[in-house]
């Protein structure tokens, strides 16, 4: 297949023509000097490793970051990789990285909009006939949580360990998640408001195969995965293992003080392309650096990409891709994810040279969530927002539990939830 690079060179002459197709009131925010990665405070080790500690004393068995900078590598690890062995948790674990699949589904589409095969703006029926309710959903509305299609894991997880039981095993197609989504009604209507919605990346793997003819972890495999050498990212759907060397996920039980359930098998057919995708800190670094470095699509689809709405405090939403505003005032780009057993934070500085994978593997556990948020402030804003022993530190979030259902963002419903 064409290189990425190709790819974007197909399209040169057409970024004004599609940035003029944008919506006005969707303009990108300007970047600041120090999103660009040139002026970053050094990374906060030590408020780092304290932020994994405290997630580790609020339920997670282990905790692990890693920051690459300007080519410079800083790992830190806390805690088990796996309760039964006595495992220490390390950074070339393996884990599933949960929403985060979502910005490699995304990038696919967007390069197939660089390919002239997708329309950002045009209805998904052009493209799967008869498949919603509503002919005025487009490609860009699934893209942005803008859809109104109501998300079908409130109603699967809506008690987590039963509720994870009941599909842990189960292959689903996507027209089955689909269907489950439309026995509800519609949020809201196309366009009218940011509402995350598993749904929608659902949706959007279905484009990727009607348009490639080929399954999802092919067009992964060939326009990410090998091109960026990402050696340790895999989507085995639907095989419930996770292969090599890889972190033990631990949902937390809805009832306090209850056992942990080890929810590393699974075939994670409830997600599939909005989040079955399986990698490393490593490589979710190397995937975002290149993304945010404009190295997987054309300038003018980076752009679109980069279109943000309001998603909630300090934080929006584009195509896939998710704004988070830090409290020293640089903003970093990229998603969080769960699935059952596994918080992951990955993000990058604007133009990619700073970035940051962390991983907590335990679910359902608000206090934690909110609590590896801060792994975010180390990474990019320095020692200015060190994070004390014993506390959640200084960072913007959703009031959560600390077991249970807070209200929180690329999760799906009973796994932090929302």
């Amino acid at each position: 297949m064409a290189s990425a690079t190709a790819r974007r060179g197909t399209v040169v002459g057409a970024v004004l023509l599609s940035l003029l197709g944008v919506p006005a009131q969707a303009a990108p925010r300007q970047s600041t000097a120090a999103e660009a990665g040139s002026t970053l405070p050094a990374p906060d080790l030590v408020g780092l490793r304290a932020v994994l500690r405290t997630a580790q004393r609020q339920g997670a068995p282990g905790a692990m970051a890693r920051i690459d900078d300007h080519g410079t590598a800083y790992r830190v690890a806390e805690g088990l990789a796996d309760r039964g062995t006595r495992r220490a948790l390390d950074e070339a674990d393996r884990f599933r990285i949960g929403s985060v699949t979502k910005v490699f589904t995304a990038v696919v589409l967007l390069q197939l909009a660089d390919e002239k095969k997708l329309r950002l703006d045009a209805p998904v029926n052009r493209y799967l006939p008869g498949l919603l309710p509503d002919d005025r959903i487009t490609v860009r509305h699934v893209l942005s949580h803008r859809s109104g299609l109501y998300d079908y894991t409130h109603d699967m997880f809506a008690q987590s360990v039963q509720g994870f039981e009941a599909v842990r095993g189960k292959v689903f197609t996507y027209r089955e998640l689909v269907d489950r989504s439309l026995r509800r009604p519609r949020t809201d209507a196309p366009g009218a408001v940011y509402a995350y919605s598993n749904t929608n990346f659902v949706v959007a793997g279905m484009l990727v195969e009607k348009l490639t003819g080929h399954s999802v972890r092919t067009e992964y495999q060939n326009r990410i995965i090998e091109p960026l050498n990402l050696r340790d990212t895999v989507y085995v759907h639907p095989a419930t293992k996770i292969p090599g060397r890889y972190a033990h996920g631990y949902l937390t039980p809805d009832q306090a003080g209850a056992a942990l359930v080890d929810a590393t098998d699974q075939t994670a057919s409830w997600a599939q392309s909005a989040g079955a995708i399986i990698s490393t800190t490593r490589d979710l670094n190397t995937f975002l650096s290149a993304l945010l470095g404009g190295r997987l699509t054309s300038a003018a689809q980076l752009a679109q990409m980069r279109r943000w709405m309001p998603s909630g405090t300090a934080q929006a939403y584009g195509l896939g891709l998710r704004r988070r505003d830090l409290s020293c005032g640089v903003s970093v780009y990229g998603h969080t994810g769960a699935v059952q057993g596994y918080y992951t934070y990955a993000f990058a500085s604007n133009d990619g040279r700073r970035s940051l994978s962390a991983l907590a593997n335990t679910s359902n556990n608000g206090t934690v969530l909110t609590t590896m948020l801060g792994t975010l402030e180390s990474a990019f804003c320095g020692e200015r927002t060190r994070v004390p022993s014993g506390s959640a530190g200084p960072v913007e979030g959703p009031t959560e539990r600390p077991v249970g259902r807070p209200a929180a963002e690329d999760i799906a419903h009973g796994i932090a939830a929302d």
